[in-house]
């Protein structure tokens, strides 16, 4: 009631002003100014018989029951309703035990296939003595680890059977993924089971850097990967990242934050390495990546000048393995000095097979995603200002 009194009240307000402002500058006669304020009279009580029947007829709408409230209701608000109600049976939640058996943490599954393969994160399940699988209907199975990969923080675990209406997760393509649309995650954060949130994809090309140290230093990442918004807390890791057709796009992997909660920037390992590498380690424990041999580095325009190069973009070779396929191929590096400044007479790499090269990470992104070992492609490099193409056969990543 306050409401609508506060609706009606200014308009109520209005009406008075402009009656005694049409009184103030009226100058007729005496006869004219009773006949005039009469009229005044009659519309003001019209009005107030309006706003007072208007009130009446509000009135009641603003006492409605929470019962009697109508629903609201969206096309997304149903999609999400379905699509948690289909695929939530096919996320697993993970118990993991150390080899004495003491509960050590937990984590999120989601079914790959119907020979009982589960999909996880690797630093999941890494080193674990036991593993318990618990699905949504209740039911429970022990699981082993079938492989893992510390470079892509993907696992396979296996189970003997699955339960009735528990069946695979259709995977999607991480390559139709834009930035801007919704996703949902589905996990066991804080041990909460079955639990879903909805956010976007924030941005896509990120890297995930390996928990391993490559020989001679430095680590190897992976690209491609998703950033998104939708809350990813502990618990959360190995689960699936979808689109609203319920496809996975992604496995949910880590979180930035300094609180070691979720703070809006949560990544996600990219579908299609899923494609690769889980069928690999269904069949062999492992997945060898491919291998250069090379430390690449990215310019800015102080360093383009510095170095002489016409281009800003590629990457820029500054360290070749002896020995590696790099070196058989016969690339240069420039190296870098002792305040980390970047050295001349390196080949800027600037091709992959004809594919533009902007930086270091779309090399990686085509070696990871495109090739296979023994593989020859061919490189388009820039050295002393000439464009050669060097083929090069890939390795095995050691």
């Amino acid at each position: 009631m306050a409401r609508i009194l506060r609706t009606f009240l200014p308009l109520l307000i209005v009406l008075l002003a402009l009656t005694t402002s049409a009184c103030s500058v009226f100058r007729g006669s005496p006869g004219e100014e009773a006949a005039t304020t009469t009229d005044q009279a009659a519309i003001v009580q019209q009005a107030v018989a309006t706003i007072t029947a208007q009130m009446a007829t509000a009135a009641p709408s603003a006492t409605l029951a929470p019962s009697q409230m109508p629903a609201i209701t969206t096309d997304l608000e149903a999609d999400l309703i379905a699509l948690y109600e289909r695929i939530n049976p096919s996320v697993v939640h993970i118990f993991v035990y150390d080899t004495a058996d003491n509960p050590v943490g937990t984590g999120t599954g989601f079914i790959f296939d119907d020979q009982g393969h589960i999909v996880t994160n690797n630093h999941v399940v890494a080193g674990a003595g036991r593993l318990e699988v618990v699905f949504p209907n209740g039911e429970r199975r022990a699981a082993l680890t079938i492989g893992t990969d510390v470079d892509s923080d993907l696992g396979v675990i296996r189970v003997e059977s699955l339960p009735a209406g528990a069946p695979p997760i259709p995977l999607g393509d991480s390559d139709a993924v834009r930035v801007g649309q919704f996703v949902v995650a589905i996990g066991n954060p804080f041990g909460e089971a079955g639990s879903l949130s909805l956010g976007i994809v924030s941005a896509l090309g990120r890297t995930l850097t390996s928990d391993r140290i490559a020989e001679g230093g430095g680590r190897y990442s992976l690209p491609q990967v998703i950033q998104t918004d939708a809350a990813i807390n502990p618990g959360n890791s190995g689960g699936p990242l979808l689109n609203l057709a319920g496809e996975v796009i992604g496995v949910n992997s880590s979180i930035r934050t300094s609180t070691g909660t979720n703070s809006g920037v949560g990544f996600s390992i990219p579908v299609n390495a899923v494609r690769r590498i889980a069928p690999a380690l269904i069949a062999n424990g492992t997945y060898h990546y491919t291998y250069m041999g090379i430390r690449m580095a990215a310019l800015d325009l102080t360093s383009q000048r510095a170095l002489g190069l016409p281009q800003v973009t590629g990457a820029y070779v500054t360290e070749v393995s002896p020995g590696a396929p790099a070196a058989a191929a016969g690339l240069r590096a420039g190296g870098v000095d002792e305040l980390g400044e970047l050295l001349p007479g390196g080949d800027l790499i600037i091709a992959v097979d004809g594919r533009p090269i902007a930086s270091s990470d779309d090399l990686i992104s085509y070696l990871v995603f495109n090739t296979e070992v023994g593989q020859t492609i061919n490189l388009t490099i820039i050295r002393d200002g000439q464009q050669l193409d060097v083929p090069l056969t890939l390795g095995q990543r050691p």
